[in-house]
């Protein structure tokens, strides 16, 4: 499943969006300028708004893009219920000259509602405004010098990326289903969240997520990281894979766990064992290693 909404994401958003969100003039742009005290990134899905230069505080109301520049945040970043912020984007797309990115050196907020995509690489999700979706080449690196939180969120998906502090997600989802809904109607996509090839300098805690699918892959992490009470439609999800862990990797009451990926993205098995690397102890479901074949056992090996 991961590899199915990976492509579906980076190829159906791009056509949906990238020709025709970007065609649209934005309805608030956050200018290239420092400026103190808060700014407010305003757009709607026809007309984003375009987050851009250096800014004290931001609130996005409504869909707010990084794709004319770097955007740097000296303090925090909030996106409201219901919005979203999109800053998955590897070039300037108005003067067709540098790269586009997002720093937030105070923590990031992803409230009730609210989607936040943020960062791509080639390997695990095609920048938004590659030219080459079936072989991209282009990457955007996201970092948040604190916390990445996320309160009862639609979806939040980050990839190649350094937070400083803690990633916190709790609650949230479109319910233990697959229908596409709010800002993923656009691309088509099921609901989902993913964290995706970065380093995290506290704990990864994720909880009461319901939802599609949910992966947490190659992701090294300074102390500790627990997966609680999550239930998903996917039977392929919780994806948990090839992490480095220094702490402890704590798995307790979700629909299921895996440490192995699908060798063919059109069926859930046979399957490829990606084990994480656990510094202290495993606890839960994520003791022994998931399922091979259909049916099979948990184990031999560790989670």
């Amino acid at each position: 499943m991961r590899g199915y909404l990976r492509g579906l994401s980076c190829l159906v958003f791009t056509s949906a969006v990238v020709g025709g969100l970007l065609a649209a003039a934005p309805l608030t742009a956050a200018g290239a300028a420092a400026t103190s005290g808060t700014t407010a990134c305003s757009g709607t899905p026809t007309a984003p708004g375009v987050l851009t230069g250096t800014h004290a505080t931001v609130v996005v109301n409504g869909v707010c893009f990084v794709n004319e520049g770097r955007a740097v945040v000296t303090g925090n970043l909030t996106v409201t219920a219901g919005s979203a912020l999109v800053a998955a984007f590897a070039l300037n797309d108005t003067t067709g000259t540098g790269h586009s990115s997002l720093t937030v050196k105070g923590n990031v907020q992803v409230n009730v509602g609210a989607t936040l995509l943020m960062g791509c690489n080639p390997a695990n999700f095609a920048c938004i405004d590659d030219p080459n979706q079936s072989a991209p080449t282009l990457s955007s690196h996201a970092t948040v010098g604190l916390d990445l939180r996320s309160f009862r969120p639609l979806g939040v998906i980050v990839h190649n990326f350094t937070v400083g502090g803690d990633i916190i997600q709790t609650g949230g989802g479109g319910g233990v289903n697959c229908k596409p809904q709010g800002l993923f109607q656009v691309f088509n996509s099921p609901v989902y969240s993913t964290y995706e090839v970065g380093t995290v300098g506290g704990d990864v805690r994720i909880s009461s997520y319901f939802s599609c699918w949910m992966g947490v892959v190659q992701v090294h992490v300074g102390n500790t990281m627990s997966f609680l009470g999550n239930k998903l439609a996917d039977p392929d999800a919780i994806e948990i894979l090839a992490n480095n862990i220094a702490g402890n990797l704590i798995c307790r009451g979700n629909s299921m766990t895996w440490n192995s990926s699908e060798a063919s993205f059109s069926h859930l098995f046979p399957r490829d064992p990606q084990p994480n690397t656990v510094g202290r102890n495993r606890k839960g479901q994520c003791v022994l290693a998931s399922p091979t074949k259909p049916g099979g056992p948990l184990g031999p090996g560790p989670f």
